[in-house]
């Protein structure tokens, strides 16, 4: 694709610069053969889950409904060619466009000519390149694709090119997968949703009343849609974590400095007081584990030193007896979760209870306020002046959650070098205190153990309706400690019970005369007493399992074992 030329630099409006890259966005799907079926927006219902396969062929309904693993071996077998597999992901990929606007382009001349290579490949050798041979993935715009504008939805950046690929792309391509499509994020990288004025907003597949999540939204609203089954996120307040559980899929932020993140764009690009993580969204816990496996086995810090040089553990060695201590948080002490959180967490850990090796135990969050007000701070150690330049050089609004997070977030003030030493002292010593209970849940135990994890929400509500993510501190607390997380869905569905739906979420209602734990508190309890069950229906509910740093690998088999002991599927059912 051709840099772009419609830019703030070239003289063009904001109004103008969006328009052309929403035309280069409509112009890549145009290329796709067979062509990618029209749908007025007027045709959209409210839920478009259904919608894809009754717009593809049948041999395309069975591609693109594999899981990772799954795909990866009907390929290396030559059952299906790489081209063949990866036309029909353009395809249901074209078509998630038009249901949820979740694309900022497709890839269809590099994708099929990598995919043409890998087949000649197969032929000559009898063999696949590596793990992911065959397997297409997409990426979110902001991870840098080789001469592909990145403009990380600031609308002064477009313009902007990658001189190669971010170093996470090369170590999945060096496996044998083809990136094929890239995807939406917010303005300023900072929202749980997603909605920018380069592409306007991302919705939430199970019902377009909501929002996708953020800041890796396109992913989510892509892979649950199946327009793609392995895409790349980042995530350093819960950008993974929230869309993979807005979407009802699987998603896995790491611990900072184990994946790669060289060749991404984003603004304070030298602060390091809270880093960010790249991880995998994924319709399957194996193929999150897999991205890992696969990325790690690239030895990604021989190329990006300051990654940590730990090689990827097969988690199969941890839990060998399967017994597993769980912490579990129903409530932060800042944000209730809505009803149908409580009560899912109630049912998951009740199917636990049950089994013998698996024992409960209930955490109590430890100032959970505090860490917001740290980790809030340490996100803008210039009070945001970098970004609030960024966004204003061109004219381009300030989008609603932007607004709220650099404009009306009281955390956010400018720091001289001095109080920047005093809010990395903050953050150690609340990594220091939690580390200290975690520590302490060993005490008086024969086997000197302490928890193996913790069972948390992962948002105080299912997916929020538009503009209203307002709360992170169920994600953000582990940026924070830098513990690694893992989003499965439950399989559960707000509204699930029909005409007794309601009658689900009666005793995890607010109670009468509820007093709000917080400010944040009230507008929560105030979206649930305007939209109820009624308002979030055909949403999924997700629930988060954290381990300590660089635990990563533990945190995968406990999730495997956990799911299996309450019997949910470790995989979203096509």
């Amino acid at each position: 694709m051709a840099p772009a030329t419609v830019t703030i630099a070239s003289g063009a409006t904001w109004q103008e610069v969006a328009a052309d890259r929403q035309r280069h966005r409509d112009e890549s799907i145009a290329a796709v053969r067979p062509p990618v079926p029209e749908i007025r927006p007027e045709d959209v219902p409210v839920s478009t889950i259904a919608i894809p396969e009754k717009l593809l062929t049948a041999r395309e309904v069975q591609i693109t409904s594999l899981d990772v693993p799954d795909l990866a071996k009907r390929v290396a077998s030559g059952e299906w060619s790489t081209t063949t597999v990866v036309n029909a992901f353009l395809r249901r990929a074209g078509i998630a466009q038009k249901l949820t606007n979740c694309l900022t382009e497709l890839l269809p001349k590099r994708a099929l000519a990598r995919a043409a290579e890998l087949d000649r490949y197969l032929a000559d050798n009898g063999k696949p390149i590596g793990p992911l041979h065959g397997v297409p993935f997409s990426v979110k715009e902001h991870i840098g694709i080789k001469d592909e504008d990145i403009n990380a939805s600031f609308v002064s950046w477009v313009g902007r090119v990658s001189k190669e690929d971010a170093l996470v792309v090369q170590c999945l391509e060096e496996a044998g997968a083809v990136v094929f499509a890239r995807t939406t994020q917010p303005q300023t990288l900072m929202h749980i949703e997603t909605s920018n004025n380069l592409y306007g907003v991302t919705v939430n597949p199970h019902n377009t009343t909501l929002t996708a999540g953020g800041s890796t939204g396109g992913e989510g609203a892509l892979i649950a849609l199946r327009g793609s089954l392995l895409g790349i996120g980042t995530d350093i307040g819960g950008s993974i974590r929230a869309p993979a559980a807005n979407n009802g899929i699987f998603g896995y932020k790491p611990t900072t400095m184990r994946m790669p993140t060289a060749g991404w764009s984003i603004a304070m690009g030298g602060a390091e007081s809270i880093l960010g993580s790249v991880g995998p969204l994924s319709t399957s816990l194996e193929g999150l584990r897999l991205f890992a496996q696969t990325v790690v086995g690239r030895r990604p810090w021989l190329r990006q030193p300051s990654l940590v040089a730990m090689d990827w553990r097969d988690p199969a060695q941890f839990f060998p007896d399967r017994k597993i201590r769980v912490g579990v948080i129903r409530n932060d002490g800042v944000v209730r979760p809505h009803p149908p959180i409580l009560r899912a967490i109630d049912e998951f850990v009740t199917k636990l209870k049950s089994h013998p090796n698996i024992e409960i135990v209930d955490w109590k969050p430890w100032r959970h306020d505090l860490a917001w007000s740290v980790i809030a701070k340490l996100y803008y150690p210039d009070g945001g002046k970098e970004i609030k330049e960024i966004v204003e050089s061109c004219g381009e609004p300030w989008r609603p959650l932007s607004k709220f997070m650099l404009h009306e977030n009281p955390h956010v003030e400018p720091l001289t070098i001095e109080t920047l030493w005093d809010a990395v002292v903050a953050r150690e010593e609340y990594r220091n205190k939690y580390a200290q209970l975690w520590n302490e849940t060993a005490a008086g135990r024969a086997d000197g153990r302490p928890l193996d994890v913790i069972l948390c929400p992962a948002t105080p509500s299912v997916a929020p309706k538009l503009d209203t993510s307002r709360y992170w501190g169920y994600t953000a607390q582990w940026n924070l400690l830098d513990y690694p997380g893992i989003i499965f869905p439950t399989a559960d569905f707000v509204g699930a019970g029909g005409p007794d739906a309601a009658a689900r979420e009666a005793p995890y209602a607010y109670p009468d005369g509820y007093e709000p734990l917080s400010p944040s508190d009230a507008y929560f309890r105030d979206q649930w007493a305007e939209h109820g069950v009624e308002g979030y229906v055909g949403a999924p509910i997700s629930l988060q399992l954290v381990a300590r740093r660089y635990d990563d690998e533990k945190l995968f088999k406990a999730v495997q074992i956990l799911l299996e002991t309450a019997g949910l599927p470790t995989a979203v059912p096509a």
